[in-house]
């Protein structure tokens, strides 16, 4: 379980605890409170759809407090810096005018330099706003490349105009250590906050954010953590060394969950390829339907869809029994085998979709919605999806429907229109690029 269930929860730790390490001001709890308040009026609350929302900006400025309490372990942070790394933390991936989930650092700058009210409290705090900008460019992630270039010119811009750092190397070392500590608190600490359950949602919403097809979903997130540990493990080590036993077990545990589920998927592959494994799309007759264990089996599938995928959820078993619903399983090895995903929908109009769509059919009785393909995890990019979905259109097609709408990645649409199916896009979504499309039959 998640040691915080919510921004408010959240809030009230950080408050406590940044009196404990000297921040106390006024000036503290105010900068708090706006920054709740822009992410919540920006549509980045804890109910936005992606990994960079309030929930992430709360709980890196936690573990940075955290880590700060350990002080004597991070190289002799000097306590008149805790508050830049507490204010850098607060506002590292506020960036209002998203065009993806992953925050651009200039957009955050932009709105560092221009917002009058934050302009104030950093006044009030006496915060030298260069040391800020330093701290939040070296978080750039990945830190490589054109990205840490283009961080570095800024940085090497902010050294120049801060009194603090002009004429000394020596500070200029000390705060890109700063940086580099924050930077790797940013890809600790939600881990470190909660069981795999978490990690696991976490890892979803990363990549629902950034279009990955749900197969990558695993193997980069491995990747994600052997990079943290291995190239970084000076940093990464301080870091974790700095938190308590049991937060510290939480990122482990993430670490050896995510690579048993890799060495999983691995060994589904092998027997994919080896053809040990024949995977069967099998249309569900109502009295399976009906059946408890059987719905129960398609919930707990339904749940590892990423939270933003997990349509008309409050209802889903009713949905599940509805004769008007379409509903096709993938089993292992034969008709009857083990269910590992389905493919599910209905009558467009028997779903409340997003207010910006204006769909045409609406209302006209002749388009079915496909909600999004489930499938268990180690399942993904063994064709069983596609199997699905045509089968699925298949059945729509027999019951007389002209359309079949659904969401599905920017790139796959892209690709259907290019391809055999006639496919058109009716509402495009950003920063997402989860597009709402439509077929005719």
């Amino acid at each position: 379980m998640q040691l915080f269930a919510n921004p408010q929860t959240l809030r009230n730790e950080i408050l406590n605890l940044a009196v404990s390490c000297g921040l106390d001001s006024p000036c503290y709890s105010k900068m708090l409170d706006y920054t709740i308040k822009l992410f919540e009026t920006q549509g980045l609350g804890k109910e936005y759809y992606g990994y960079h929302n309030i929930t992430h900006e709360l709980e890196v400025t936690y573990v940075t407090l955290v880590v700060l309490k350990w002080k004597s372990i991070i190289n002799n942070i000097k306590e008149e810096d805790f508050k830049y790394l507490y204010t850098a933390a607060l506002f590292h991936d506020f960036d209002p005018q998203k065009s993806v989930d992953k925050p651009h650092e200039d957009n955050v700058i932009r709105f560092l330099t221009q917002d009058q009210n934050l302009g104030q409290l950093l006044k009030d705090a006496d915060l030298d706003i260069n040391i800020i900008m330093v701290l939040i460019l070296r978080t750039t992630y990945p830190w490589r490349g054109d990205l840490k270039e283009h961080a570095e010119e800024q940085i090497t811009k902010c050294f120049d105009c801060s009194p603090i750092t002009k004429d000394s190397t020596e500070m200029r070392d000390y705060y890109m250590r700063l940086g580099w500590l924050l930077s790797v608190i940013d890809r600790v600490g939600g881990y470190a906050l909660g069981d795999f359950v978490k990690a696991m949602d976490m890892a979803k919403k990363n990549a629902h954010a950034l279009a990955w097809h749900p197969s990558f979903i695993v193997k980069r997130s491995v990747g994600y953590f052997e990079d943290l540990l291995n190239s970084e493990s000076e940093m990464c080590e301080t870091v974790l060394h700095a938190l308590p036993k049991n937060m510290r077990k939480n990122f482990m545990d993430a670490v050896t969950g995510f690579l048993n589920l890799r060495q999983q998927e691995i060994k589904i592959q092998s027997d994919y390829l080896y053809e040990n494994l024949r995977l069967v799309p099998k249309i569900e007759a109502m009295r399976s339907r009906q059946d408890r264990e059987f719905q129960s089996i398609l919930f707990e599938i339904f749940n590892e869809l990423p939270t933003p995928l997990q349509i008309n959820r409050e209802n889903f078993l009713k949905t599940v029994e509805d004769p008007k619903t379409i509903l096709n399983t993938l089993r292992i090895g034969s008709s009857d085998g083990p269910i590992i995903g389905f493919a599910k929908g209905g009558p467009l109009e028997s779903y409340t979709l997003r207010p910006e769509i204006i769909d045409k059919n609406y209302g006209q009785h002749n388009t079915v919605f496909l909600e999004p393909i489930a499938l268990k995890m180690g399942y993904w990019g063994l064709h069983g999806g596609s199997e699905m979905r045509h089968l699925f259109t298949m059945q729509a097609h027999s019951m007389n429907y002209q359309y079949l709408t659904s969401f599905a990645l920017r790139d796959v649409i892209q690709k259907r229109i290019e391809g055999k199916e006639t496919a058109e896009f009716v509402t495009k979504f950003d920063p997402e690029r989860w597009d709402y499309y439509r077929i005719e039959l």
